[in-house]
């Protein structure tokens, strides 16, 4: 029998102070397949970050779509759990665009101005790496906070 995946926690501590940033990554269900990289999509996409980053649900300071994948770094409120904000989202999209994603997602807080440049610096690449542009700069799909005010 094999063992069965665990939920991974992603409850944020009350002594965590609010505003911290979490890098994260959803992955669609079928790896390898490009659903996020596709225009109509990533508009879509795009969208509805937005529309939560402007109730204030969560505050976006980068995203990086991958055509199987995406990375942020994002900050949550208070008053909607990371959990519950992550789940809506992707069952929104799901509904909406039909995107597969996984059951659950990857976070990691950020605990210093060092951790966070890293990440940022590894989030950016990452098209680059997987040979999608030359450039992190010729990526269409990566947009900062100043892209969903």
């Amino acid at each position: 029998m094999l063992p069965e995946r665990k939920q991974l926690p992603h409850g944020v501590p009350s002594w965590v102070t609010e505003g911290a940033i979490y890098f994260v990554t959803v992955n669609c269900a079928k790896r390898e397949t490009n659903q996020l990289c596709r225009e109509d999509v990533a508009v879509e996409l795009k969208g509805s970050i937005q529309l939560r980053h402007q109730k204030r649900e969560w505050w976006v300071r980068l995203c990086v779509l991958m055509p199987d994948h995406l990375h942020l770094l994002i900050s949550f409120s208070r008053e909607v759990s990371m959990s519950a904000s992550m789940a809506n989202w992707k069952c929104f999209t799901a509904r909406k665009l039909g995107v597969g994603w996984q059951r659950d997602f990857f976070d990691h807080r950020i605990r210093d101005l060092h951790s966070l440049e890293e990440k940022e610096h590894y989030i950016r690449l990452n098209p680059v790496r997987k040979g999608l542009c030359k450039q992190p700069c010729d990526w269409p799909y990566c947009w900062n906070s100043d892209d969903f005010a």
